[in-house]
């Protein structure tokens, strides 16, 4: 188990977003994560220059390298925002096409710098609205399975799908390639029960962000929401979770960014010490 941030919460907001690609400050997250002891890292990509963003360029990617190695980070995981802000399965022709091409361009990238997991969300613009959707989502992935173990590539899934429906989803894609993102706020915000998602499809999560959303609301300081974190945790220790936990939290007000990412980190290993067998 190892608890890693999601970029950009150890800077500034970019543009009052809770979550964008910290154009700015994005090199310095290392040392800041360091001193914190933090040693894992989820990346993002925005639809917005894409292809500027260091990660898609042959010396963004050899710095990203380099700043990995000085400060013994690791990224294995990227959040496609980019995928949920310009969904291919919900354009046609062409322009399915070249966003079909841009999937496989990110995931040559992410490989080059030890990424594991790939995160497309099916959440907001994102969402899955029908079965055409779906059809057209299944018919774009599935062909990229040999590619994805041959490269040692995993695409996981942020749903907002209903407990039996997401493990009836995910089935329909083999496990070698594809899985789950579970997302504890987004499930609160939801208000799905963790205990049943996750023992309706726990074998197939790979990745979970830690946030605290209020019922059908917005994220909040973790503790404040909606979320039960002792159920969240007491279900995946149940389910032999291995995998890793991503501090997609709350921004801190007060510009104490290191701070808070640190009392999230000790408020994340406390509710799993607490579980543990």
């Amino acid at each position: 188990m190892e608890i890693g941030f999601m970029q950009g919460r150890l800077c500034d907001r970019v543009d009052g977003k809770i979550q964008a690609f910290p154009w700015r400050d994005w090199a310095s997250e290392f040392e800041v994560a360091q001193g914190l002891g933090v040693r894992l890292m989820e990346w993002t990509l925005d639809q917005e220059r894409l292809y500027e963003n260091p990660l898609m360029t042959e010396a963004g990617r050899q710095r990203i390298n380099q700043l990995s190695q000085a400060h013994g980070l690791r990224v294995l995981s990227l959040t496609g925002d980019c995928f949920m802000q310009a969904p291919f399965y919900k354009a046609q022709g062409a322009e399915r096409a070249s966003l079909l091409q841009d999937l496989e361009a990110i995931l040559d990238a992410a490989q080059s710098v030890g990424i594991v997991y790939v995160l497309i969300p099916l959440v907001d613009n994102g969402s899955l609205t029908c079965p055409e959707e779906e059809a057209a989502l299944l018919e774009g992935l599935l062909p990229l399975r040999e590619r994805l173990v041959e490269g040692g590539l995993k695409i996981v899934f942020e749903s907002d799908f209903s407990a039996e429906r997401l493990a009836r989803f995910i089935a329909r894609f083999p496990a070698d390639a594809f899985g789950i993102n579970y997302d504890i706020g987004n499930s609160a915000a939801l208000g799905y029960c963790a205990t049943e998602e996750i023992a309706a499809y726990g074998a197939r999560i790979y990745n979970v962000h830690v946030k605290d959303r209020v019922l059908a609301g917005t994220t909040v300081p973790l503790g404040t929401g909606n979320a039960d974190f002792d159920q969240v945790f007491a279900a995946l220790h149940k389910t032999g979770y291995t995998g890793h936990f991503i501090l997609q939290t709350a921004r801190a007000d007060d510009g104490d960014h290191a701070g808070a990412v640190a009392r999230y980190r000790d408020m994340t290993q406390a509710w799993w010490n607490t579980h543990e067998s």
